[in-house]
């Protein structure tokens, strides 16, 4: 059974290293480029962020504090690369990054989490309302309103990498997500990481048998703030650049959104969370104006009716195939699916509609959606709009008690057979 779970994981690994080095093949156009560079940023910070957030239960509305820090070290730090003060690769420049990252949070951990719970969030939000604060402030380091700015294409290739092609720069991150997904998971199997899970279930108990819960999430924190650093110098080799928004509320409260929309409750949940998040964000920001609201929509159905976020959605769909019970919820799950979809289009249609005579009336009444141009001053449009979201509506309403039905009985029907495995 050792054998068979080793082997498992080992294949996973292989697996996501093979992932790593053929998807920057397969999608290589400048702007696929782009998009995977911010993706497997994001994922070492959500990984990071969930250090804190899944296994130590401490919601922090600050985590863009040590990322955003640590990208300005790391831009300064290229800047004496460029300026020949100092000789460094730019390989290892994500290494200066996660020791600054560390070092904050050394500082700030020891003030942050010497309480726990809303007193702890509301901390992390004051940290980071404070270094915002600051970064206006001391123009010296971070550079003002402008930021501060660098070039990656300096000195000496190293290895033959300039880091001038982007696609030299997405393997740099992949390289270095896939080490520090290892390093993280490594974290897991630690007993540091058993004494944190321990104090987020029950913190009094840990306590009563002799371990101090302040001193382990501060340990927690530092290690998760490290990561968070190797983030942020990354960030800063893509763009060669770092501003106020780097430490702002604004970015730490996306890192929450993402991590959580992926399932804190799972190692790779927030890898996912990164997939979606960044695509939601940059993808739909360059095609739809309402791109946040469909974000803040699509993450309060996820808070409501999938708290586990999609990773917990996909393993709970993979549990049902591996007892070869997902026939029996097949058919309604994609009458309820198909039906969702009409729905949403419906909505879609209406709030692009609402949108342009909004923001756009000046340019004319007719807009391009789908390839089909509607004109917003006629009924067609609204009327298209509002059958899709009825049809869907009623569908799903009639869909969706026997999909629960089925979808409760199958589970049932797992436990049961779980129970009487381990009888």
């Amino acid at each position: 059974m050792t054998t068979h779970v080793n082997l498992t994981r080992w294949l996973i690994w292989m697996g996501f290293a093979a992932t790593l080095i053929i998807a920057p093949l397969v999608f290589h156009s400048g702007a696929s480029l782009s998009l995977l560079s911010q993706m497997g940023t994001m994922m070492i910070l959500g990984l990071s962020y969930n250090m804190l957030l899944g296994q130590g239960g401490m919601l922090s509305f600050g985590h863009a504090v040590y990322s955003g820090l640590a990208a300005f070290c790391a831009i300064h730090a290229m800047n004496y690369v460029g300026n020949g003060e100092i000789w460094m690769p730019i390989t290892l420049i994500p290494l200066i990054g996660g020791v600054a990252g560390m070092c904050f949070g050394i500082v700030f951990g020891y003030v942050t989490t010497r309480k726990s719970g809303t007193t702890f969030s509301m901390i992390t939000l004051g940290i980071v309302e404070l270094v915002f604060a600051c970064s206006l402030m001391l123009p010296g380091f971070f550079g003002g309103e402008g930021g501060v700015s660098t070039n990656r294409v300096t000195g000496k290739p190293f290895f033959g990498l300039s880091y001038g092609p982007q696609i030299q720069v997405v393997y740099l991150i992949a390289f270095w997500l896939f080490v520090s997904t290892v390093g993280m998971f490594a974290f897991t199997q630690t007993p540091l990481s058993r004494m944190i899970n321990a104090v987020r279930d029950n913190p009094d108990r840990a306590e009563f048998i002799g371990y101090d819960a302040q001193k382990v999430r501060y340990l927690t924190l530092v290690i998760s703030a490290f990561f968070a650093g190797i983030a942020g110098g990354l960030s800063a080799i893509n763009f060669e650049m770092a501003s106020a928004e780097n430490v702002s509320a604004i970015r730490s409260g996306a890192i929450l959104i993402f991590t959580f929309l992926g399932g804190i409750g799972y190692f790779f949940g927030p890898m996912v969370g990164a997939v979606i998040g960044v695509f939601l964000t940059v993808m739909l920001s360059g095609i739809t104006k309402a791109w946040q609201l469909y974000l803040g929509v699509f993450f309060i159905i996820i808070v409501m009716y999938a708290p586990s976020g999609v990773a917990g959605l996909m393993m709970q769909n993979f549990r049902v195939m591996k007892y070869g019970k997902f026939s029996r919820i097949a058919t309604c799950l994609a009458v309820v699916s198909i039906a969702t979809s009409i729905a949403s289009l419906g909505i879609i249609i209406g709030v692009e509609m609402l949108y342009h005579l909004s923001l756009e009336s000046g340019n004319g009444s007719e807009m391009n959606l789908f390839g089909w141009t509607i004109d917003t001053m006629k009924s067609t449009g609204w009327i298209v709009a509002g059958v899709l979201l009825a049809t869907g509506a009623i569908a799903f309403t009639y869909s969706r008690r026997p999909f629960q039905y089925a979808w409760r009985t199958v589970n049932a029907e797992i436990d049961d057979l779980i129970h009487k495995g381990n009888a």
